[in-house]
Parts: C-alpha cells; sequence; structure tokens
C-alpha cells in the first residue's frame, strides 16, 4: 500500500467493448506539466480517465503545505468520488508531466457503471484499495521517521516503476525533491538529508529525473526499523 493505486488498472479490468463504450462518453484534453485537472474543495462532478502521462493527488495540510497523496498512471479513473456522491472534490489532481486525459461527465459516468456490473465492482475496488492505502499512510506518519518513510517510498517505487539498467533498479519519473518530501508527509530539508545518508551509504543515486536503487534489501530493512542509524 502507498503511492499507487491497484496493480491492475479501472481501464486494464475492462473488457475491449466496455473500453469502447467508455472513451465514447468523454472528450479528450491535454494537459502540460503542472497543469490542473481539478482541484481540492470544488464543486465539479466531471472525472478523467488518464490515458497516457502521470498525476499527483494532494492536499493541502493545516500548515499549508502540501502532503502527496497518490501517483496515477495511463488507465486509472481520478476524480471519481466527486463524479458518484456529488459532494466537494476531496483532493486536487495535477499532471506530473505531460498527461492526455479523458473528460467524462458524471452523470455519464455513473449511468456507465450503472449498466455495467463488472465495471462498478472494479471501480469499488479501485476505492477500496485507496482507502487502505491512505489508512496505511495515516499510521506510516503517525509512528514512522523520515528515515523509514523515505525508504518505503523508494521501495515502492522500485518495485512498481524500477527498470534494471545495468547493475542497479533505475526509477524515471518527474518527480521533484519538493515532491518526493511531499510524498512522505516531510519537508524537502529533512527529505535531502536522509538522501544524503543514503547516498553516502550507496545505496542509492540521484540525477535529475532519475532515482537508482542499488540494493533494495537494506531498503526494506530501514523502512520496517530493523537496520541502519534512523532520523
Amino acid at each position: 500500500m502507498g503511492l499507487f493505486g491497484e496493480r491492475r488498472t479501472f481501464m486494464g479490468g475492462l473488457g475491449p467493448a466496455d473500453r469502447a463504450s467508455l472513451v465514447t462518453l468523454g472528450t479528450r484534453h491535454t494537459y502540460p506539466p503542472q497543469d490542473p485537472l481539478m482541484a481540492e474543495g470544488e464543486r465539479t462532478t466531471f472525472a478523467v480517465v488518464i490515458l497516457t502521462g502521470w498525476c499527483t493527488v494532494w492536499s493541502t495540510t493545516e500548515r499549508g503545505s502540501r502532503i502527496i497523496l497518490g501517483l496515477r498512471q495511463a488507465g486509472e479513473v481520478v476524480g471519481d468520488m466527486a463524479a458518484l456522491d456529488g459532494r466537494p472534490r476531496s483532493a486536487s489532481v495535477t499532471a506530473l508531466g505531460p498527461v492526455v486525459g479523458l473528460v467524462v461527465p458524471g452523470d455519464r459516468l455513473r449511468r456507465f457503471l450503472a449498466e455495467r456490473p463488472h465495471a462498478n465492482a472494479l471501480m469499488v475496488s479501485q476505492l477500496t484499495e485507496r482507502l487502505r492505502s491512505a489508512d496505511h499512510e495515516r499510521r506510516a506518519l503517525a509512528s514512522m521517521t523520515v528515515l523509514q518513510r523515505l525508504s518505503e517510498r523508494l521501495v515502492e517505487l522500485a518495485d512498481r516503476i524500477g527498470r534494471v539498467e545495468g547493475q542497479v533498479l533505475t526509477i524515471r519519473l518527474p518527480l521533484a525533491q519538493h515532491e518526493l518530501a511531499a510524498s512522505v508527509g516531510s519537508t524537502r530539508e529533512a527529505v535531502a538529508k536522509a538522501l544524503r545518508l543514503l547516498r553516502e551509504q550507496g545505496l542509492v543515486r540521484t540525477g535529475p529525473g532519475t532515482l537508482a536503487v542499488a540494493d533494495l534489501e537494506p531498503l526494506r530493512l530501514l523502512a520496517s526499523g530493523e537496520s541502519q542509524e534512523q532520523t
């Protein structure tokens, strides 16, 4: 559980006919990097099916800082809660890089789900997984150090989107350091300190738009609190 949704995306779980039908219900829209798809608190009810690219789902804390609640990729749906219940948006969604999305009006999405039990079950499963992830993140914020949370996040990123390049797992995602900090509920300075420690231990390497993980097992141990000095 963590930043990512389910391993099988909503679109990936639909059959070809249902996917084709869903596409006819919306309008394609291109979002430049950092462009908002929707904003926390607004009273809109459309949903967006991500066709290409990545988005961040985030919220503003009482102190005015951002906390990233999730990363959403092609095939996933964002804005579905407001589309289903009509209540104000519970979070903002922003394009992490260039994104193409299918904007589907809420009434059309509700009708689509009502007519297709399998699609409705997929949507319920998606919402359940995200609630479980949110529960885990709340526990992590309350009980884990910054180094533990960062280690857990790096393991998650490497497991989900890492690619073997040479002797390391390389994570290629346009996630800036302040966004990485927001994903673990910490400050940029604290995460920079933790990253420096991991680099000094030879566990990670950083570069523009990339993170390279040399060995996942020490990071798993750090995340569990079983090894290494913590901050």
